[in-house]
Order: C-alpha cells, then structure tokens, then sequence
C-alpha cells in the first residue's frame, strides 16, 4: 500500500511537472472584457470553445475583468470562470489600465484621487474572483495633467514616472489584491518595446523584485510595415532577457494576430517564443482566434517546401456549428505552429548566446541586440555585467553604468576579450577609454562598397558597385597601436569597421554599426562572417550565409537554424568538434560534413594555434522556415 501511495505521489508530480495538452509549454488564451460579457448568453461562450478547442488546445485562459473602464459583472465572472474549470482548463484574471485603449492609449492619471481610487478596485474586484492576476500591457503611465506636473517637480518625467508607478504599483495594484486575497499572484506583463519602459513608469529594475511573477510581450509584427519597426529576432531575444532579469519568474510570452501581412510571421512570433523556452505560450485574444486567418502576401513561398504549409494546414479545417467561420481561422494558424515546435522542444537544451550587458533603466542604439540576433549572433542580454564571459559584447547602452570604463579593463585584465560598438566607444569619450584604446568617433560619415579583410595587404572581401552604399560614423585610431579587421574602403581611403587593440592579457574590439541598423543586413556575406568570426570566436556553432537567418542555440550542442527571408538560404553551418553529420531534430534526416575551400581573404583563413576541430555542413532552409540539429559523430 506504501508503495502505491508513493508511485501515485510520482505520477501526480509527474503530471504536475507536465505543461498540459503540449509537452513542453503550456497554452493559453487571453479574453477581453467585451468578449467576457458576451458570454452573459451561454451559447456564445459554448460555441467559441467548440470552435477553439477544436483547433488549439488550451490549458488555461485568462479572464479579463476591466479594460477602458469597462468593467465585468461579479456574477458573470464566476459563471464565465465555472465554465472553464469544468472543462480542466485553468483560470487567471485579467486587466488592461487603460483610459481609452484607441485614444493612444490614454492611461489614468496616477496623481488623480478617483483614478487611484478605481484602479485599486479593479485589484479587489481581480482578487475577489482568482488565485493570479495578470496586468496586461498597459500598466504605464502617459498622462502630463496639471496635478503631473506639479507633482514632478524639478525631477525628469523619467524619474517621476518610475517613482509614481513603483508606488501605484506597490500601494495600489498589490496591497489592494493582497487584502482581498492574501494567497492571489499578481503578475505583471511588459510589452515588446523594452527599450523605452523607463520613460512610462515601467521599472525593470524594482518591478520584477515587487511583483510575484512577470510575463512578456513577444508580439514583433511585421518589421517594416508596423509603427514599432520591431525585427523578428526580439520574439526570442526578450524571452531571453526578462528571464535573465527575474529567473524563474518569467511566466511566457504573449502573442497577437495584429500587423502580420502573411500569415507564416504569426507562426514565427509562436515558435521564437517557445524556442526561448517560454513557459507559457499566451494568444490575445479570444475574438481574434475564431476569425478567419488571412494567407497574406506570400505568393513567392506559398508553393514551396515551407515549414508552415499554410495550404494544407488550412485545408484540414472543416466548419462546424451555425456560426464557425467558412475558413480555417487564426485559431487553426496558432495550433499547427505550436505543434511543429512542440515536437522539437522537448530535445533542445538551454538557450545559450554571446552575452550582452544591458543596464536597467538604459537606453542607447535602441533594439540594437535585435538586430544583431538577425545577422545569425544569438544573444543573451543581461541587466548585469556579465563578468564571467569569456568575450563580452557591449552596446552604447552600456554607457549608463558609471563603472563601464573599470569593468571593461578587469575583463581585459583577466585575458578576455570586449568588443564594443561604435556608439558605445563615442559616449565613452572622455571618461576613461583612452586609457585602453586612444580610437574615437568623428563628427564624418562614410558611404561604404568596398570592403577588406586583415591587416597588410589584405585581399578585397566584397565590393557591390551597383549599391547605393552604407553609411557609417568614421572612427579614428592610432596607426600600429589598434588593427583593422575588417575595413569599408571608399575612393581610396579606409575606415575601420572591425577595429582591434590588445590591452593587458585581453583583447578590445570596436565594432562600426551602421547608422541604419537594418543595414547590417546589406552587408556582403563574407563580410558578415569576418564579424562573425571574431564576435563568436568561442561559440560552439556558427551559421553563415545571408543575413535575416537567426541562429538559436542551446546548451546540449544542438541548435535551430531559422530564416525569416522569402526565398531559400543556403548556409554553411560550423560545429566545433569532430562531427560527420547533422540530424534534423523533426524529420530524422541527416546532412553529412563537407570540407570547405580555403576562403580567399587571409584573414578568415587564419585560424589561433589552440582553435578547435571544426566541422562543416551545408543546410539550406526554406522560406520562413526552421530546422531544428543535433550534431553527431
């Protein structure tokens, strides 16, 4: 009997440990307020959930009880709640604190009395209702009243806005819950626009110590065509950094249907969440779900050998009900992606990337990191420096930690390796990194096509005569005491793009960033991967070939290849080790090595007396697809 109590006891801890209908992430759907109190007529709630169930199968929802002022009945809120505890899916509140969501916005105004005083009625009303309530994006602050302005004072709006929301946040939204109900989890989810938070009030610094648990928004849209001009690789990356920020504490990502102009890049912002190991997979919103998904643009892909076969995925949906939508809807669109993921999770380990320094509260080329993340260097941003790294890669955002200067020299100290951008190397004029490197930035640009490699006599890497060219801020630097690289020649002249100086036992590098980031993709492939070879100089798998191809990688040595372009991308993947082939993680298939042609710039042929084996592969991935290796012997 003992024993079947304690293998009872293992299976309910098993079951426990399990994520739910999917193996290695729980899935669940986000409902307005609008859409709760359309569920006074049961019909609408029941065949909603016919509908939705049907094609993506949800392990918990999160009710919302107020948005614009809206507020959900008492009453309602329970029925809505019972229904889905009967049906085994867990339940959760939600809240939107907005004023007027379509008025930009609008947020209360947190030095108002009766707006105070309503949002912490919200918090009760949550707290009466749930265990766990989550604070949906907009738990900011916009508002510049004349009751703001008086109480700023001198301060900048950045620092009373941090102030005031750490105090709503605290006084309002928490005490107020934790009266009601002292066992309730208040959750609190930041948006995708990271970089800016400090100027709204949201403070990555004290929030996620305040509050019981964070979630994060992974809706990156379409990179051009949206106001935020967000690039695909933030889906991943900012998983990544909030866990760094609260580890453990990161609760998922959260995705919308909005702004995707084809339907495989909602698929993308799906499998990049989960591909960061998101706990959580959240889809806002309900409504969204049971409309009709629109294929989009991608007539170039649309026949093609794709991950995400939208043709035949929405081939298999078949209406049902009075009411059910005549085509597959987003709903079918959100299941198919998260099962193929689903498949390859479960074999892939921790993520790993080149680490990156992030202050909190700090700005400086804006989403940089993303961008970096889609010239095929993954990374793995932290709000502290990351001084056991063996190369730390720094951006100017690194400026706002007044100990930058001192911590860079420990590290070279120490024999490790620094490389630091453009920006970051013009705001530390002054303060101390002429110490290290006498390099700065002048006020000149540079319209660069012709780049080289190495020091000397080095041989051209790429040229495109027919480009328009790429600017970039001229650095300066001291003839045989720093080295170029990598070098933009432009009628005669050069100026550094990678430039190198040895300091103590370590290595500086300085790294010229375009002044349009997205022009990092413009950038000649051999160029790319003379970067490449010095960033990931230590990285255990590389990938090169065209930019807009991510690299994920984890700490087991396999790893997920995945292109965001809209034809094929032929690549040469490289594993350190002695390896003969690659097995793809989904389909079993595997790709044998290949031995390379010696590259014709010498300096990508140098290689350090202690490099490692390597061993190369050759992997084309198709169309906003992905394919997840294991490297084998």
């Amino acid at each position: 009997m003992k024993k079947l109590l304690c293998l009872l006891a293992c299976m309910v801890a098993l079951t426990g440990a399990r994520a739910g209908n999917y193996q290695n992430f729980k899935v669940c759907v986000y409902i307005t307020v609008r859409e709760v109190n359309s569920f006074a007529d049961p019909k609408v709630l029941q065949a909603q959930w016919d509908l939705i169930n049907s094609q993506v199968k949800v392990d918990k929802v999160y009710i919302e009880v107020h948005r614009d002022r809206l507020l959900a009945d008492d009453k309602l809120l329970e029925d809505v709640k019972k229904f889905f505890v009967d049906h085994g899916v867990q339940v959760a509140a939600g809240s939107a604190f907005t004023d007027s969501e379509a008025n930009l916005f609008a947020t209360y105004c947190y030095t108002n009395p009766e707006d105070r005083d309503f949002v912490k009625k919200v918090a009760e009303r949550a707290a009466r209702h749930f265990d766990e309530f989550i604070l949906d994006d907009f738990f900011f602050v916009n508002t510049k009243t004349d009751s703001d302005i008086a109480a700023k004072g001198t301060r900048s709006w950045t620092d009373f806005r941090l102030d005031l929301m750490d105090g709503a946040g605290r006084d309002l939204i928490l005490k107020g819950a934790k009266a009601v109900n002292p066992k309730i989890k208040v959750v609190i989810k930041y948006p995708n626009w990271y970089e800016h938070f400090q100027g709204m009030g949201f403070d990555l610094d004290k929030g996620p110590k305040m509050f019981d648990g964070i979630y994060t928004g992974t809706e990156t849209r379409d990179p051009v065509a949206t106001d935020q001009f967000l690039q695909q690789y933030e889906s991943y990356q900012i998983i990544r950094y909030f866990e760094n920020i609260k580890p453990g504490g990161n609760g998922g990502g959260w995705v919308d249907t909005y702004g995707s102009l084809y339907v495989d890049r909602y698929a993308e912002q799906l499998w990049d969440t989960v591909f960061a190991k998101a706990r959580e997979m959240t889809l806002f919103n309900w409504e969204l779900l049971t409309l009709e998904a629109q294929a989009g643009t991608r007539q170039a892909w649309q026949d093609m050998p794709v991950s995400f076969d939208w043709k035949s995925i929405a081939s298999s949906y078949h209406p049902t009900g009075e009411n059910a939508p005549k085509s597959a809807p987003w709903a079918t669109a959100a299941g198919a992606a998260l099962r193929q993921a689903d498949q390859v999770l479960g074999k892939l380990g921790n993520p790993i990337g080149i680490e990156c320094y992030k202050p909190y509260q700090s700005i400086g080329e804006d989403f940089l990191h993303n961008y970096i993340g889609m010239i095929g260097i993954p990374v793995d941003l932290h709000p502290d420096f990351p001084k056991d790294a063996k190369l730390v890669l720094l951006t100017e955002s690194a400026k706002f930690d007044p100990d930058i200067v001192a911590k860079i020299k420990g590290q070279l100290e120490a024999g490790k390796s620094v490389v630091i951008t453009s920006g970051l190397l013009r705001e530390l004029k002054g303060r101390g990194i002429e110490g290290i490197c006498e390099a700065y930035v002048t006020p000149n640009k540079v319209l660069a096509r012709d780049f080289r490699a190495g020091w000397g006599p080095g041989s051209s890497l790429a040229s495109d005569e027919h480009s328009s060219g790429i600017l970039f801020p001229e650095i300066r630097f001291i003839t045989n005491d720093a080295w170029g690289l990598v070098t933009a020649v432009e009628n005669g002249n050069g100026y550094p793009i990678l430039l190198m100086d040895k300091y103590s036992k370590g290595t500086l590098y300085v790294w010229t960033i375009p002044d349009n980031f997205r022009n990092l993709y413009a950038l000649p492939e051999d160029v790319t991967a003379a970067i490449r070879n010095i960033v990931m100089k230590d990285f255990f798998v590389r990938v090169d070939g065209p930019s807009q191809v991510a690299l994920f990688a984890y700490d087991n040595g396999t790893f997920v290849v995945e292109s965001y372009l809209p034809t094929p991308a032929a690549t040469t993947v490289t594993v350190q080790g002695a390896f003969t082939k690659l097995k793809n993680l989904a389909t079993g298939e595997e790709i044998s090595s290949f031995v390379p042609e010696e590259p014709k710039s010498p300096f990508l042929r140098r290689r350090r007396a202690d490099a490692p084996v390597l061993s190369h592969f050759k992997v084309t991935v198709a169309p906003h697809s992905f394919a997840a290796f294991s490297p084998e012997k």
